[in-house]
């Protein structure tokens, strides 16, 4: 159990927060879920089918109509289709994140979700423009933002509670 996430909800007077908390990092011990989040890191996989997809748009630019088809999934909805062995206590547990990692979380899911239409977009008209190298180069920097992206939500779900801020998001893709 984290003791330092139970001691932030005391330490705030929310004795039951607290004793809430505390029973659910119990509950998630030994399954794949952070215990001091109650997040999961196998959400990711829905945001890595993507990067992998705008990765191979530059070489097959047909597989911007998989890109197209890709849609946002809300963390429980991810998990209520995955084959995860513990995805029922993933969703479960969601519902109990404390709001130092939940906000921060999805803050950075949305930001995510807003960077894929944004690319597609950004990618579609390249391709529209018969363009190959500016194809490749948004494709290159929307992956390579996703990651980045991809990257801050493993650290919230790891213990992290700050998020990337929209400038230094659009500073990565140069907009």
């Amino acid at each position: 159990m984290s003791d330092s996430t139970v001691a932030v909800a005391r330490a705030a007077g929310d004795d039951q927060a607290a004793d809430d908390l505390a029973a659910w990092q119990d509950r998630v011990a030994g399954a794949n879920i952070n215990q001091q989040t109650l997040l999961a890191t196998d959400y990711l996989n829905h945001f890595n089918e993507i990067v992998m997809l705008l990765g191979m748009v530059a070489d097959m630019p047909d597989i911007l109509d998989d890109c197209k088809e890709w849609a946002p999934k809300s963390y429980q909805d991810h998990f209520r289709d995955s084959t995860f062995r513990d995805k029922d206590l993933a969703v479960e547990a969601y519902d109990h994140v404390p709001d130092r990692f939940r906000q921060p979380f999805e803050e950075t899911v949305a930001h995510m979700n807003d960077l894929v239409a944004q690319s597609i977009d950004r990618i579609e008209d390249a391709l529209s423009l018969d363009d190959p190298e500016q194809v490749q180069l948004r494709a290159q920097a929307a992956s390579h933002a996703l990651q980045r992206l991809m990257d801050v939500a493993s650290a919230i779900i790891h213990g992290s509670d700050r998020a990337m801020d929209q400038d230094a998001i659009d500073a990565l893709m140069g907009f």
